[in-house]
């Protein structure tokens, strides 16, 4: 006899260039409110993964690493924070969810779902005004401060403000990663801001390991035969260009400490991002948008689960930044180098400004806060449906 399906309520949601299902953590089923199989098997379900034919119909993602997602928030167990972010990469042809890392794009949702589902005290959201939402990001182990514009006492979702790789306007949500190294590791775990990273079959390449936002390793564009003006059928259908920075990506993880040998790689694809650098070259954008290398400060190009982003990962952003605002770095140098507070780059589906605040303390760099902005709203709410 089969099972009817289970009903677990759930909001659909965009966050930036993402969209994600997200959930309270006391509405999923019991054996699902602790880490473990059962929670990975029900958000696997959910998303419909893992799919062989790597389409996900038969669930909510959408076939892409930024459409894969899933979120679980509860009301948070940390000092001076409102809600706890947890975040969940669902693989899309393996049975793999990787909680390795955050999502800043959808960061930028988290702090309406908390709003509109009683996970912020409401004596911390003015009737109209911006309420500040102070989110642990559980993954990571970091404070993010989510700041949600509110009119007559509810999210507001309806906006001018225009995002790039995002097709309609919305209001914007500025996002302040505070402290943004990631996890309790150095900022740059090999010490240096540029390091020689030795890749076989591809040869000793200049690499800038960061960890910041998510941790991130960035090559010049020009050492691996690329402009940084590339779009995402440049490189998604290149097999031999996607194995290649794959293997970068696992040479570079095993170097920042990450994981020990390179075969670990294959069950941690969420974390390192590898991202190309280039200076400032005219292109045309994904939507047809002529982007004036006069306007931007350098390219960047960012891999997201083996393929190219469509648009920038939030968190990879905040590592771009950072690594800007740090005299040395490939990526400060690409943008032309001196002390960067913020950079406008380019990116497959347009341009993104992020700023950081850097200081050297005794020989070490110190990041305190990278920010940006971003824009959310609900798509659909209700229930999921879930074959038990």
């Amino acid at each position: 006899m089969f099972k009817p399906q289970i009903k677990v309520p759930a909001t659909y949601m965009r966050g930036g260039t993402s969209k994600g299902v997200f959930f309270n953590l006391t509405d999923l089923p019991k054996p699902a409110q602790v880490a473990g199989e059962a929670r990975d098997n029900l958000l696997l379900r959910v998303i419909g993964s893992p799919d062989p034919y790597a389409k996900q119909t038969d669930g909510m993602g959408g076939a892409t690493s930024s459409t894969s997602k899933t979120v679980i928030l509860s009301k948070s167990e940390q000092a001076d924070h409102d809600v706890d972010y947890l975040f969940g990469q669902v693989a899309i042809d393996k049975p793999f969810v990787d909680w390795s890392g955050n999502c800043g794009n959808l960061t930028s949702a988290v702090g309406a779902f908390a709003i509109s589902n009683g996970l912020v005290d409401k004596s911390r959201v003015p009737n109209n005004g911006v309420a500040i939402v102070r989110v642990w990001q559980a993954n990571i182990k970091k404070s993010i401060l989510v700041h949600v514009p509110i009119t007559n006492g509810e999210v507001q979702e309806t906006g001018d403000f225009e995002l790039d790789g995002v097709t309609f306007a919305a209001a914007e949500v500025k996002l302040e990663f505070i402290d943004p190294a990631d996890g309790d590791g150095a900022l740059f775990p090999t010490g240096n801001v540029v390091d020689d990273l030795k890749v076989p079959g591809v040869g000793t390449l200049k690499a800038t390991m960061i960890n910041a936002g998510i941790p991130t390793v960035f090559i010049n564009a020009a050492d691996i035969g690329y402009t940084g003006t590339e779009l995402q059928d440049d490189i998604n259908n290149d097999v031999a260009a996607l194995e290649k920075l794959e293997t970068i990506r696992a040479y570079g993880a095993v170097k920042m400490g990450l994981i020990t040998d390179i075969n670990e790689a294959q069950a941690r694809q969420h974390t390192p991002k590898v991202a190309f650098v280039a200076a400032p070259l005219d292109y045309t954008a994904s939507s047809g948008k002529v982007i004036e290398a006069a306007n931007i400060n350098l390219l960047v190009r960012a891999m997201s689960m083996g393929k190219l982003h469509h648009a920038m990962m939030g968190t990879a952003a905040v590592a771009i930044g950072t690594a800007a605002a740090i005299e040395g770095t490939l990526v400060n140098i690409a943008a032309g180098g001196g002390a960067l507070s913020e950079v406008n780059f380019g990116h497959p589906s347009g341009t993104l400004k992020v700023g950081a605040e850097a200081k050297n303390s005794a020989g070490n760099w110190l990041v305190t806060k990278a920010s940006m902005s971003r824009s959310a709203r609900v798509l659909m709410e209700g229930v999921a449906r879930v074959p038990e």
